[in-house]
């Protein structure tokens, strides 16, 4: 995979951006590069957000919040969002990602005045249908609840269902726990919205069976009804997707531009050169191929705006929103800190390889000795090992001849760094696929700013890689081409 072209009209900071990654460059590494606040990490989350989350329903919410604030503009009926062209090996596909209120599913004639009337389906039909749907699985729960209610009664009282067996209860008999029964079934029906009035257990028996009917029949009917509208607006569903694919769109999901408004937006996708059936089955393979790589402390736009506030007032809160997004977005990464339990499972995972192929050729394989060799290069003059029971990492180095056992907090933050990134790209398997990462380069000593660039060519070659950084030194590294830049361009740095 390869991101070929962006371009972004308007959104947030984001102005008229159209920023090119030519695909025969050789290495594919782009370094971005802006002023402060120039919107180099709007671009890369924007970018990863639409790409990762349009092919995987389960990280819908990441778009929802993204987009939160991103409204129509007044007199128009749609809005253009971003523009991405992705080479997928053999042609380029061209997305185009829109928002709009709701979409022309037919043109009526009226034959009368020989005017053509248009016809609508407004896109809060989705959230309208969940509405429906969760209507009528409150209904089903209810009209369930109270059936169990009814078998209660009938198992242990018969006698309350009949309006001819009137009895008296004793209150100074065993039968006070049928009056504890009869208390406690009135409060349990009254969370069914079934009001038992009479206050004179005697006369309950030919109060409660009229009730129990009266309210049995009254939630079939809401629920014949729900059943109706949720009928109604699948067809108009099936009529807006089917009038899209026409189109060559794909509905992706709906969003609410303000905070106390419903979804009533949806976002779009328009496809050129793939046919629209195959559209989805390319989303889904899109978003296994686009990562994104950043510091814990950046704002991320795909979280709530509650989650965002509190990177300000408390973050332990916005960490823990943080890990929760994490959950859902598998190509996160925030590389602050040793991923130890990674490098963990990518010891365990070489040593399963060398063990297979002992089963398969009779000898072990070598995975596990050149894990260890590439881990010495990468960090020169210490050693990392697995424990025995597995149970963490150690760290090793010499100094005047004598081995000493090092914790990971005594690496440095830049030594941290380049091994976390390592490890997530070999742990994760990420090849052939479109790599943003933002601020690469801190904490990383300016010669290692310059040597990230091969880095990441050799740890996973076939990737694409798009830095977003501040580093002069990063930018040395490659050819001016290969840089770029956001408007307003960076200011040449003063050598007097």
């Amino acid at each position: 995979m390869h991101l070929q072209r962006v371009q972004v009209p308007d959104f947030r900071v984001l102005k008229d951006v159209d920023i090119t990654f030519e695909k025969d460059f050789t290495p594919r590494v782009f370094p971005l590069g802006s002023q402060n606040g120039g919107g180099k990490s709007t671009l890369l989350q924007l970018v990863f957000v639409l790409l990762h989350c349009s092919g995987n329903s389960d990280s819908f919410l990441a778009l929802k919040n993204l987009l939160n604030g991103f409204d129509l503009h007044k007199g128009e009926d749609q809005r253009v969002l971003a523009i991405i062209n992705i080479w997928e090996g053999q042609k380029n596909l061209e997305l185009e990602f829109f928002v709009c209120k709701d979409f022309i599913v037919e043109q009526a004639s009226n034959t009368s005045n020989s005017t053509r009337k248009e016809k609508r389906i407004s896109f809060s039909v989705f959230a309208g249908l969940k509405i429906a749907q969760k209507e009528s699985t409150d209904l089903s729960n209810k009209l369930k609840r109270l059936q169990e209610s009814i078998k209660k009664i009938d198992s242990k009282y018969p006698e309350l269902l009949s309006p001819n067996a009137a009895y008296v209860i004793d209150n100074d008999s065993d039968d006070s726990s049928k009056l504890f029964f009869i208390e406690t079934l009135r409060t349990q029906l009254l969370d069914l919205d079934i009001i038992l009035e009479t206050e004179d257990t005697d006369k309950l028996s030919l109060d409660l069976p009229k009730k129990l009917e009266q309210a049995k029949s009254s939630l079939l009917d809401k629920q014949k009804i729900s059943n109706y509208k949720i009928t109604s607006l699948n067809a108009e569903i099936e009529l807006l997707k089917s009038k899209l694919k026409l189109a060559k769109t794909k509905y992706i999901s709906t969003y609410s531009a303000k905070d106390d408004e419903s979804d009533d937006i949806a976002l779009l996708c328009k496809i050129k050169n793939l046919k629209t059936d195959l559209l989805q089955q390319f989303l889904s393979q899109l978003s296994r191929k686009v990562f994104l790589a950043a510091p814990s402390t950046q704002v991320f736009l795909f979280l709530s705006k509650k989650s965002r506030k509190s990177l300000f007032s408390d973050r332990n809160d916005y960490y823990s929103f943080l890990t929760k997004s994490n959950s859902k977005l598998s190509g996160l990464f925030t590389y602050d800190f040793l991923a130890v339990d990674l490098l963990i499972e990518y010891f365990k995972t070489a040593r399963d390889r060398d063990f297979r192929e002992a089963l398969k050729t009779g000898e072990y394989g070598n995975s596990y000795q050149n894990l260890l060799k590439d881990l010495e290069l990468l960090l020169q003059d210490k050693k990392v090992n697995l424990r025995s029971d597995f149970s963490g990492l150690t760290f090793t180095k010499k100094i005047s001849g004598i081995t000493v056992e090092l914790e990971p907090e005594d690496l440095s933050h830049g030594e941290l760094k380049r091994l976390s990134i390592y490890i997530w790209l070999k742990h994760n398997n990420i090849e052939n696929a479109i790599v943003l990462m933002d601020e690469v380069d801190l904490a990383l000593h300016p010669d290692w700013q310059y040597q990230i660039v091969s880095d990441l060519v050799e740890w996973s070659p076939s990737n694409q890689y798009i830095l977003a950084t501040h580093s002069y030194e990063l930018c040395n590294a490659l050819t001016p081409s290969h840089v770029k830049v956001l408007e307003p361009k960076l200011t040449e740095r003063r050598s007097d």
